[in-house]
């Protein structure tokens, strides 16, 4: 064996080494995760995600009008984040809600194996997978059943795939445009492709300048047709306008939990991690260039203002910066370990690549079967609100219904007209929700009063601490049923 085969055999070696770091540990993350399923139904729109994806696969019309409530009935809206919608909708289809949640969890092991990857490429591959293992699970408030879940992967390959063109002063893969077209009908998040895009070309600009017009001009151009080639999409340039209208704001935003600020009280954990990040970028003075440091502001911001984006600075600060970790602490990088002799355990998963892959497919398949056969996961009880359905069905309540927002996915799913639900990025706005939520302030009986005769309300089915239930005791509703989370009220006779 000459020099070169000798070479290309270790390489080799190093690779399968790295794919079996970043293999196990997704493995150990789907086992967490398992472990802790029903978390994952926690969020009452995984009730409507699954059921417009079930209706698009019944159907194979694209939605252009509200056909899931009585307020808001044929007032426009779109399905934009349709692809989600119907992975969730198949994914049930195979398998109910356990189907859904396994979906959630591979997909969820993906990023973390794709982390791992791009993080090993700079970094000794037990630092990249321990970053990328607790970047995941820093993020595991946003781990629900919504398409959301699905552009994580993406996101991880788009981001890392373009700050390493920047850095190697070439044009930006033209492949990548093809992302931007799924991701656009994944979910809504896409335009954050165009920004990052943005951040990127400002890196590689910081290192030519404008020494390089023709280089520049590809990046322009890769950006330029980013936000055109996202129209590729059933709706167009709808889903785009939709996006925008939420990311400057509607009356819905302060409302509703993920669109919220940071609070240090509620993610305690999540705080730590940040200021511990913080304070060793500020003692370690690693220099990563204004570009980058602008990103990290960037990724900071967005967390701060809403916690639904937290994913952009846990996930994406550690792929932007490893290359500069690597470089000025060089016991950190993967160059140190290459230099490094394998041990007995590496030679032993390199040698026996194919058959420990084989082996984990195996596992994984059983544990699949095993978990769809033994353990039947469901949605929590505080959005599904089973047994007063079950009552309102057993005694044929009919008309239109008061519904607390976290039944509205669930009514929608069970073919319920609602009063309002989680779609509140398109509808339910021009003072309807900021109404919706000031019944059940102290002031807010009058408006209760006019809201449930302005809709003609027939029955009311309400979380068991909604605010309202002693107004419709004051106005003399009656409670027809109650549980430990919902409450069925019937206008008095």
């Amino acid at each position: 064996m000459n020099n070169a085969q000798a070479s290309a055999g270790a390489a080799t070696y190093d690779e399968r080494i790295r794919l079996i770091f970043c293999l196990f540990t997704a493995c150990i993350m789907a086992a967490v995760l398992a472990a802790f399923a029903p978390a994952i139904l926690q969020d009452p729109d995984s009730w409507w995600q699954v059921k417009v994806g079930l209706d698009f696969l019944a159907n194979r019309t694209f939605p252009t009008v509200d056909p899931y409530s009585y307020t808001f009935a044929g007032q426009p809206w779109i399905a934009k984040e349709w692809l989600g919608q119907v992975l969730l909708a198949l994914a049930y289809r195979a398998g109910g809600w356990n189907g859904v949640v396994t979906l959630i969890i591979a997909t969820i092991s993906l990023t973390v194996f794709l982390m791992g990857w791009f993080l090993s490429r700079w970094l000794k591959p037990i630092l990249a997978t321990m970053l990328a293992f607790v970047a995941m699970a820093l993020i595991t408030p946003i781990f629900t059943g919504r398409p959301h879940i699905f552009t994580f992967p993406i996101i991880v390959i788009w981001t890392a795939t373009l700050f390493r063109a920047a850095r190697e002063e070439r044009a930006p893969p033209w492949w990548l445009l093809v992302l931007v077209v799924l991701w656009a009908n994944l979910h809504a998040t896409f335009t954050l492709s165009f920004v990052i895009a943005a951040f990127a070309g400002l890196d590689l600009l910081t290192r030519t300048g404008l020494s390089k017009p023709a280089l520049v001009a590809k990046w322009i151009a890769f950006g330029l047709l980013c936000p055109l080639v996202s129209l590729i999409h059933p709706y167009g340039v709808q889903a785009i306008l939709a996006t925008f209208a939420v990311a400057y704001g509607n009356e819905a935003v302060s409302l509703i939990a993920e669109w919220r600020p940071f609070n240090a009280q509620d993610l305690v954990v999540q705080e730590v991690a940040m200021l511990v990040g913080l304070f060793g970028l500020l003692v370690s003075r690693l220099r990563i260039g204004w570009a980058k440091a602008l990103f990290i502001v960037f990724t900071l911001h967005a967390f701060l203002a809403h916690i639904r984006f937290m994913y952009l600075f846990f996930l994406l600060v550690p792929l932007v910066v490893a290359v500069e970790v690597a470089q000025q602490y060089p016991s950190l990088s993967a160059t140190a370990w290459l230099a490094e002799k394998r041990d007995g355990l590496e030679q032993f998963f390199a040698r026996r690549f194919y058959a420990i892959c084989g082996a984990t497919a195996v596992l994984l398949i059983g544990a699949v079967a095993v978990f769809g056969s033994v353990y039947q996961v469901a949605p929590s009880p505080k959005t599904s609100a089973s047994g007063a359905l079950a009552f309102a069905e057993s005694h044929h309540l009919s008309g239109n219904v008061l519904n607390s927002y976290n039944f509205g996915g669930t009514l929608i799913f069970h073919g319920i007209k609602t009063y309002i639900d989680g779609r509140t990025d398109q509808l339910f706005l021009g003072g309807f929700t900021k109404t919706d939520d000031e019944t059940g302030h102290s002031n807010g009986r009058p408006l209760l009063e006019a809201q449930l005769k302005k809709y003609a309300i027939g029955w009311a089915l309400l979380a068991a601490d909604d605010n309202r239930i002693p107004f419709l005791d004051q106005l003399g509703w009656k409670r027809a049923y109650s549980d430990d989370y919902a409450v069925i009220y019937l206008p008095g006779a």
